[in-house]
C-alpha cells in the first residue's frame, strides 16, 4: 500500500517550478506569488527529507533525486486535470476535441462535419485548427489529424488516403489574362509558391521534380515565395495568384470545383501523408471510437470517387 502522499499544493508547486524552471514563472501560472510557491516547494523538502533543487547564480535547477519522479508526476497531474474534465462534461452534452491542420480542416473536415452530427447528435465537437503539434497528454486532445511519415511515439496513427497524389494547383484567374497556363511551359509567367517541409516528417515534392515530370526546362523552379506549413502556401496561392504544390484532400475533395483548380494532369507521388492519430488507451472510448469509424469512412468515400 502506498505511504502518505505529500499535500497536492506542494506537488503542485514543485513540478511547476521545476517545469519552468522559474519560481516567478511557476508563480504566475498557479496564480499565486513567487513566495508562495517557495514556501511550497520548501514544505516539500521538508517533507520528503531531499533536495529538490539547486540554486546557482539565481538560476534553478531540480537535482538528480528531484528529476527520478518529475515524470509520473506529470503524467499524474495531466491524467488529474482530465479527470475533473470528465465530470464536468458528464453533466452536459459530450464534447471531442480534435486538431487538425487548418487547410484540411476548411476544406475537407469542415464541409463533412454535418454527416457526422447526423450519425452522433449528442456528440459535440471541438475543432482545433491549427499547425502547432499538440501533446496528447498534457493538451486536452482527444484525437488529431497530421500530415506526416506516421511515425508518432505513443499514438496510435491509421493512414486516412490510399495512394494521395501531388499536384499544381492555382487560382482560376490564371487559366486566362495576358499569361493564361495552357502548357507547363507557361509557368515561367507566374510565381510559384514552395512549402519547406520539416525533413524529420519525410520529403514532400518539390517544383524542380514536378517540372521535370513534365519534361519542362529553362524555368527557375527555386524562384518564389517559401513557408512551413501547407497552410500558409495554399493562402498565398490564393492572395498572390501563384501556383503551389498540394494533395487534393488540402484543397478538398475535387480541385477543379473550389477556390483553386488543378490545370495540369501531372501528378507526384506523396510521400507524406494525412493519419489519423489517437491515444492506445484511449482507443475504447465510444466518442472516439464513433468519430474514427465516419472518418475513415468519409476519407474511404473520396478513394473511391
Amino acid at each position: 500500500m502506498a505511504g502518505r502522499l505529500p499535500s497536492l499544493s506542494s506537488l503542485r508547486a514543485f513540478e511547476a517550478a521545476a517545469r519552468l524552471m522559474s519560481l516567478t514563472r511557476a508563480a504566475e501560472e498557479l496564480h499565486v506569488t513567487p513566495a508562495a510557491v517557495s514556501h511550497q516547494v520548501k514544505a516539500l523538502e521538508e517533507d520528503l527529507g531531499i533536495k529538490l533543487f539547486d540554486r546557482e547564480n539565481r538560476k534553478l535547477s531540480p537535482t538528480v533525486e528531484a528529476r527520478a519522479g518529475l515524470n509520473e508526476l506529470r503524467r499524474g497531474f495531466d491524467l488529474l486535470a482530465d479527470g475533473v474534465r470528465r465530470i464536468r462534461e458528464s453533466s452536459t452534452s459530450p464534447i471531442l476535441r480534435v486538431t487538425s491542420e487548418p487547410t484540411f480542416a476548411g476544406s475537407w473536415l469542415v464541409p463533412r462535419l454535418s454527416s457526422f452530427r447526423v450519425i452522433c447528435p449528442d456528440l459535440d465537437v471541438l475543432l482545433d485548427a491549427s499547425d502547432r503539434l499538440v501533446d496528447f497528454e498534457r493538451d486536452a486532445i482527444d484525437v488529431g489529424i497530421r500530415w506526416g511519415n506516421g511515425k508518432y511515439p505513443g499514438l496510435v496513427a491509421e493512414h486516412m488516403f490510399d495512394d494521395e497524389e501531388v499536384i499544381a494547383v492555382c487560382p482560376p484567374s490564371l487559366l486566362s489574362g495576358d499569361h493564361p497556363l495552357r502548357e507547363p511551359s507557361d509557368l515561367r509567367h507566374h510565381p510559384l509558391i514552395h512549402l519547406d517541409w520539416p525533413q524529420e516528417q519525410g520529403i514532400w515534392p518539390d517544383w524542380p521534380q514536378w517540372l521535370k515530370a513534365a519534361g519542362v526546362t529553362g524555368i527557375d523552379a527555386e524562384r518564389g515565395m517559401r513557408f512551413t506549413a501547407h497552410s500558409h502556401a495554399i493562402r498565398a496561392a490564393l492572395d498572390s495568384k501563384g501556383l503551389v504544390l498540394a494533395t487534393p484532400s488540402l484543397v478538398g475533395s475535387d480541385p477543379r470545383s473550389g477556390a483553386l483548380v488543378q490545370p495540369f494532369e501531372i501528378t507526384l507521388p506523396a510521400t507524406t501523408q494525412m493519419y489519423l492519430v489517437y491515444r492506445a488507451d484511449r482507443a475504447e472510448e465510444a466518442a472516439i471510437a464513433s468519430f474514427r469509424a465516419w472518418i475513415l469512412e468519409e476519407a474511404g468515400k473520396d478513394v473511391r470517387d
